[in-house]
């Protein structure tokens, strides 16, 4: 094992037992997705980083992402998220498109993060968006999703739980603080980290920030006012909404949820494992009403939120909400081979059942029998074909079950018929 080359840091290497988790949890997010009547897209890999910069924040730009030139000298990036390049193609093809849109995605990002337990460099991410309606509904259309995916993994109400809160009830509150507008996002950002910094770290960086002790002090006053809600209209119809469709006991106000990304404008929300140790936002998002118009687009609201695989497979773990025959075979018939001379025809048998839509491995090569067998036991499979000279002679073959020992001489025109039905039979 010497000189052997180990993984760049950040990333994972995705063997066929957790790939087959990966996949089942994609299969939910396609699920759900298509419940609600929601279109899948995909965007490049490869953006300028011009796309993030305006909006995304300068932490984004400056210290996540994977920036480099190109041969032309133009500095791009691997997407670090998806929402600017959705922008972006919407905006392109804005006069083309039918509003409102519902998009969703998963795929791969990249952050230059320091990797921990809930976080890596490389990870995929759900993104789904609601694009061209500016209603609270259409934002409790999106928790609604998030719930009913909870719902679908077998998670519960006293697991996991969706903050939300209204970035233009904090403004309000801010103003009222004497906090100008513009010194208003560096607040928002202050506010994103409160949760994850000391209690003197954090006033010490607000007063770095311009805040005085009284602006301070009525900050903090603002995060622990869990009524604040109803000074907005906009939250309440939210929670009117889900009592109205049975989601509310998944939802609670919390006034500390603020999101970093700049491009936020009103409804912000993230979900969070209340009844386990992952301290990480399971997903986060909100409505951002203008970035259609930062890509070069006609102002359209839209809402969405993200989702890394990363912490929801942590949690999923945790409870147990992963189902353990998740791992399949690769296939459910083994046609074995019996010699030089039998080979090509056990070969053409595998390729006929094939052509029926059963899923069929060999071994390409000859060797023992016991051999073969092992290889097909150790992998699962339930049943194994025997085609030997003399089955050949008689144009029949031996099916045997690797579960019970079983086995049947089978006329080979008979075959994919007969195996069809021993495999519908479960």
């Amino acid at each position: 094992m010497k000189n052997m080359i180990t993984p760049v840091k950040g990333t994972r290497d995705f063997y066929p037992e957790i790939k087959a988790v990966h996949s089942w949890l994609y299969s939910k997010v396609r699920k759900v997705s298509e419940r609600y009547g929601y279109q899948e897209y995909e965007g490049p890999f490869l953006e300028s980083i011009d796309l993030y910069a305006a909006k995304s924040g300068e932490e984004l730009v400056k210290e996540q992402s994977f920036v480099f030139p190109d041969r032309g000298g133009d500095l791009i990036t691997l997407r670090p998220e998806l929402t600017p390049t959705l922008a972006r193609m919407v905006a392109q093809r804005q006069k083309q498109l039918i509003f409102p849109l519902r998009w969703w995605s998963f795929g791969p990002f990249w952050r230059y993060e320091k990797p921990q337990k809930g976080r890596s460099r490389e990870f995929y991410q759900w993104n789904i968006d609601l694009i061209g309606v500016n209603t609270p509904q259409a934002d409790a259309e999106l928790i609604a999703i998030i719930v009913n995916f909870f719902q679908e993994l077998g998670l519960d109400s006293k697991q996991v739980k969706i903050f939300v809160n209204d970035r233009l009830l904090m403004e309000s509150e801010l103003n009222l603080l004497g906090i100008p507008s513009t010194q208003q996002p560096a607040v928002f950002r202050l506010i994103d980290r409160r949760e994850k910094m000391a209690a003197a770290d954090w006033e010490r960086y607000s007063l770095e920030e311009g805040l005085t002790q009284q602006q301070i002090g009525g900050v903090k006053s603002i995060l622990d006012n869990k009524d604040l809600w109803k000074k907005s209209e906009n939250l309440i119809t939210i929670f009117d909404t889900l009592k109205a469709i049975n989601l509310i006991n998944f939802v609670e106000y919390d006034p500390n949820i603020i999101r970093g990304l700049d491009y936020y404008t009103a409804t912000v929300f993230e979900a969070k494992d209340i009844g386990g140790t992952v301290r990480r936002s399971i997903l986060g998002g909100g409505r951002y009403d203008n970035l259609l118009a930062d890509v070069g687009g006609e102002q359209v609201p839209a809402v969405g939120f993200a989702m890394g695989d990363v912490v929801i497979s942590l949690i999923l773990e945790n409870y147990g909400c992963i189902p353990p025959q998740i791992f399949n075979p690769p296939a459910s018939v083994f046609v074995t081979t019996f010699s030089n001379e039998t080979l090509l025809a056990s070969l053409s048998l595998a390729e006929t059942l094939r052509a029926q839509g059963m899923n069929v491995i060999t071994y390409p090569e000859v060797v023992n029998l016991n051999k073969q067998l092992k290889f097909a036991d150790r992998m699962k499979i339930k049943y194994a074909i025997f085609l030997g000279p003399d089955e050949i002679a008689q144009s029949v073959c031996t099916l045997k079950s690797l579960s019970n020992g079983s086995q049947e001489k089978i006329p080979l025109s008979e075959v994919p018929a007969r195996l069809s039905q021993i495999l519908d039979e479960g």
